[in-house]
């Protein structure tokens, strides 16, 4: 048996009614697996802020395991997980994750975006593909030293399997699949997310072999860059982590990441601006007092209260992950009265 903590918000319907009963943390029966839901800020808090190192692991669910093969950054363990995670904070740094060199690269991004909604002439267009297509290229330009066209036929191809194994993961054949593997067997909609990512990784080995070709420890355009030109570095050590295998996961992590949070953040904003167009009047007067036709940048954000509060409401409103990824327990630890036991298997 499997012991998953499983961290949530305040708000998602289901742990709230149980919670109420049973109070913050209480556990739940998933086929053979034995999972803690904690819900409520306090108690997310104490779990994975005052015990971090605690909390740190992650269980190993079929699916995702499956998926990542332990490799990767979001659902891998141990010293791989330590020290992917520390090269790819590091990496990302390097290439302006949070920096001047970052927010350049959104704003011309988001040029083309503008540049594409125009062009559509007020015709019915899917928004979530367009979105999803400018968040993947910020992305892409960091992973590939380029971007892509939206149009691209490889570019929307990619889109469409990340989205699908996005949407396929949550689906119940594949709930089912993690309280039962053993029917792992049977048809269902976790072998369609494990053709995808063949799929996916087939793409992304072509990407590295034609990166090597032109690969220069002088010159480093891009993460794959980074990390082959470690890899090189490391190529007499036995045990270092990186391998292709690493690589291939971490950028499906890094497209997960980024189309799973920043794009229907943006959708909810769109919507949420339609719905309330008394409100979207008066972030659009505040722009417009602002910076006028100037490109906005985050310098911006002090001088611009009403939208900055807006944007926090729309994050508050969406509620786009309700439930954090699963935490597993790497000692015995209390929480809240409650005795959570290393995790076991049985």
């Amino acid at each position: 048996m499997d012991l998953i903590v499983l961290a949530e918000s305040p708000a998602p319907q289901f742990s709230k009614k149980l919670s109420k009963k049973y109070g913050p943390v209480f556990s739940i029966q998933m086929g053979c697996q034995k999972m803690v839901v904690l819900s409520g800020y306090e108690s997310v808090k104490e779990a994975l802020v005052n015990q971090a190192d605690a909390f740190a692991e992650r269980p190993k669910v079929p699916v995702l395991e499956e998926i990542s093969k332990g490799y990767g950054v979001i659902f891998s363990h141990g010293n791989n997980w330590k020290v992917m995670r520390r090269f790819t904070l590091t990496t990302l740094r390097d290439f302006g994750m949070g920096k001047r060199a970052t927010e350049d690269r959104i704003v011309e991004e988001s040029g083309f975006l503008i540049e594409d909604i125009e062009s559509r002439k007020e015709k019915p267009s899917e928004i979530a593909t367009i979105m999803n297509a400018a968040v993947a290229n910020i992305i892409v330009s960091i992973l590939f030293g380029e971007r892509f066209d939206y149009k691209n036929p490889t570019f929307l191809k990619l889109l469409s399997l990340m989205s699908e194994n996005i949407r396929l993961v949550k689906s119940p054949s594949v709930t089912l699949f993690n309280m039962f593997p053993a029917l792992g067997f049977l048809p269902g909609n976790h072998k369609t997310v494990f053709n995808n990512l063949e799929e996916l990784y087939s793409f992304t080995q072509q990407t590295f072999i034609e990166h090597l070709k032109q690969l220069d420890p002088n010159d480093q355009r891009s993460f794959i860059d980074a990390f082959l030109i470690r890899q090189q570095e490391e190529k007499s050590n036995p045990n270092s982590h990186f391998k292709n295998e690493n690589l291939q996961s971490l950028g499906s992590n890094l497209f997960t990441a980024g189309m799973e949070t920043t794009s229907p953040t943006l959708c909810w904003g769109l919507l949420l601006m339609l719905k309330y167009p008394a409100i979207q009047k008066k972030v659009h007067e505040e722009i417009e007092r602002v910076i006028g036709s100037a490109q906005l940048h985050y310098e911006h954000r002090t001088q611009m209260p009403y939208t900055d509060a807006v944007i926090h409401e729309i994050q508050r409103f969406a509620n786009i992950l309700p439930m954090s990824l699963p935490h597993e327990t790497t000692e015995d630890v209390r929480l809240n009265g409650h005795v959570i036991p290393k995790v076991s298997f049985f």
